[in-house]
């Protein structure tokens, strides 16, 4: 992980969750000056991380967030973020009156806004900041990042997310980051159906894809997913980047907020139905550029 980093006063953090994402990202703070304390449900990753990285770790979020003056979140969903926030072992237990909770799980906008009323009840503030950029974006300190909150707490904490990302906006209050990753998965999801389509039926017409590719990829069709992933759909490469089992989740959450909101996503729908039968084909764990394996069946 190379790279450098903007000048700012060190803070307190902690981080509550060291998976493929958090794990490089709490790194980042580190590196960038700021004191870290990390927590991992599994205490041999929070173990591995001090050592690669300095810092310490602590036995609960509760512990890890004492004293902080920001305190991180990326674990797997609505229910884990609940489990590592409230309660009394929770990361709001521990924290001192004035401190933030950025939270970077893609959750539903439902559970962000009730972890920012029992913010504020307690005399601390929430962000919502789901990112975008997958484990290499994480990896090499250049995620997005969309934000919803108040907008003290978003300029409090808007320095200490920059350790980590190229891109940190303020789409509007508690809730409004969540909404905007499912937007996000939402347009991703139909480009990688749609990439991937044009790839199969190109293979089928005998075009050399890869040509053809550099040749639209200079016109109205670019995208990044045409640029970073058509290339490896054609070597059939889907080792890396965002997972189908993650995508799935995403999208139901999308869709469970579309049922509430009255968006249409016909073709989001059918999408996560292509997503499921790439699970039931053993892919869970692929790319989710993985769509265009469906299409090169017999």
């Amino acid at each position: 992980m190379t790279r450098t980093y903007e000048s700012t006063p060190p803070r307190t953090v902690a981080f509550l969750g060291l998976g493929v994402m958090g794990y490089p990202m709490a790194g980042h703070l580190l590196r960038a000056g700021h004191r870290v304390t990390v927590y991992n449900r599994t205490p041999a990753k929070a173990a591995q991380w001090v050592a690669e990285f300095g810092g310490r770790s602590a036995a609960s979020p509760r512990a890890a967030a004492a004293g902080a003056d920001v305190v991180c979140t990326c674990v797997g969903n609505d229910d884990d973020l609940r489990s590592v926030v409230l309660g009394d072992d929770g990361a709001y237990a521990g924290m001192r009156r004035g401190a933030v909770l950025v939270d970077h799980t893609t959750a539903s906008a439902r559970v962000a806004r009730e972890l920012a009323r029992e913010a504020a009840s307690r005399g601390l503030a929430f962000v919502d900041a789901p990112v975008s950029g997958g484990n290499v974006g994480a990896t090499n300190g250049t995620l997005t990042v969309m934000c919803g909150g108040e907008a003290a707490a978003f300029a409090a904490v808007e320095p200490v997310i920059a350790s980590y990302a190229k891109a940190v906006t303020l789409l509007g209050a508690s809730g409004a980051g969540q909404l905007a990753k499912m937007v996000n998965q939402i347009a991703i999801a139909g480009l990688l159906q749609g990439l991937s389509e044009a790839i199969a039926f190109g293979e089928r017409a005998g075009l050399d894809m890869k040509a053809v590719l550099g040749v639209i990829g200079k016109g109205a069709a670019q995208s990044w997913q045409m640029d970073n992933r058509g290339p490896t759909m054609i070597e059939g490469r889907f080792d890396f980047g965002f997972a189908v089992d993650w995508m799935r989740k995403d999208l139901a959450i999308a869709l469970d907020e579309a049922r509430g909101n009255g968006a249409q996503l016909p073709v989001t729908a059918l999408v996560d139905q292509f997503y499921a039968e790439l699970q039931a084909m053993g892919a869970r764990r692929d790319d989710t550029s993985s769509l265009i394996r469906r299409l090169r069946k017999p």
